[in-house]
């Protein structure tokens, strides 16, 4: 390639390796080590090999690139439920962790309820070589589907597996903080029952009261959203008003959120006469009314944890997220009756 003319971009097609080769005057496997970065090909070379690539628009194929390095220096994200706002927040640390390891992400969306749903995203995840795949809130459901279609690939949890041990601790926490307040007659507003994160936070729940002598007052479903919290409110004022429950821990703050304004609808008043414990620290939560004592987990901590165990650089390196309780307006001893 000479300085005074750029090499013709092929029509009809995308540019490929022999492109960029024939118009930096070397091989396709120079062009190849250029391109994983191998440490002794020449600068000249080097320069020669990158100008050809951006004269041509040339764009990596990381399958292709796969098949020659073992790795394609990209990771699968699984995701169900991305709407909500852990799976949400967790799409954006993985990404975000992943860059820091110096790895692109692609992401399949998947129906929980759907197996064939979760089959098509396995298929395209590992339709692009990726080098691991990580799976964003999952249900029991989807992560059994999943696992019934890999071909070796390693694969984390976001919230399994180490991060399950936070999520379990969280919940605990929120619990041992209405029992310092004097609180005895506990209830809880859980998830979906085949949700990882939900039969974490609940075993957390349940510890905590155990280990002070102490058994749930009720236990409700929700189905995480606002609505559903809303819903159930109704149900809940009335375990309130006979003394049965004083405070409810609620497994994620959306169902909080809903729970909160459905009880001041039945002229209670949260945290006078019920205090209420949401989970996941959302960026609303300080802003309800009152402002919402919750847990806030190390979602960029998991996410690197993720990361590092599908590059099979951890989990030995990656830290166990830690839990932390935001202690807000939401709780407060229970009322004197």
């Amino acid at each position: 390639m000479t300085d005074d003319a750029s090499p013709a971009r092929p029509r009809g097609r995308s540019v490929g390796v022999r492109d960029v080769a024939a118009a930096a005057g070397v091989s396709t496997q120079t062009v190849s080590r250029v391109l994983n970065g191998h440490a002794y090909i020449r600068d000249e070379t080097r320069q020669r090999v990158v100008a050809a690539m951006e004269a041509l628009d040339y764009r990596v194929n990381n399958a292709a690139r796969a098949l020659g390095t073992q790795q394609s220096k990209t990771i699968g994200i699984i995701a169900s439920d991305a709407a909500l706002f852990g799976p949400s927040a967790g799409i954006a640390a993985l990404e975000a962790a992943s860059r820091e390891a110096e790895r692109w992400v692609v992401t399949a969306f998947a129906d929980g309820d759907d197996e064939e749903s979760v089959a098509e995203a396995v298929d395209h995840i590992q339709g692009q070589g990726v080098d691991g795949i990580i799976l964003v809130a999952p249900h029991e459901r989807t992560l059994a589907a999943v696992e019934g279609r890999l071909r070796g690939e390693p694969v984390a949890v976001l919230h399994g597996g180490f991060g399950s041990r936070a999520q379990r601790e969280g919940a605990a926490a929120a619990t041992e903080h209405l029992i310092e307040l004097g609180h005895t007659r506990i209830a809880r507003l859980g998830g979906p029952a085949d949700w990882l994160e939900e039969v974490s936070r609940a075993e957390g729940f349940r510890d905590a009261l155990g280990r002070h002598g102490l058994a749930p007052a009720r236990e409700w479903a929700g189905d995480w959203s606002a609505a559903s919290g809303f819903e159930v409110a109704e149900a809940i004022a009335g375990t309130i008003r006979d003394g049965r429950v004083t405070a409810v821990v609620v497994a994620n703050d959306q169902m909080a959120l809903g729970l909160v304004a459905g009880l001041r609808g039945a002229a209670l008043d949260v945290p006078v006469e019920v205090s209420v414990v949401g989970f996941d620290d959302n960026p609303d939560a300080g802003y309800y009314r009152p402002a919402l004592t919750t847990v806030r987990l190390d979602i960029r901590g998991e996410a690197r944890r993720c990361v590092a165990e599908v590059l099979a650089t951890g989990p030995d390196s990656a830290q166990v997220a830690t839990p932390r309780l935001v202690v807000r307006a939401s709780t407060g001893p229970p009322a004197t009756r």
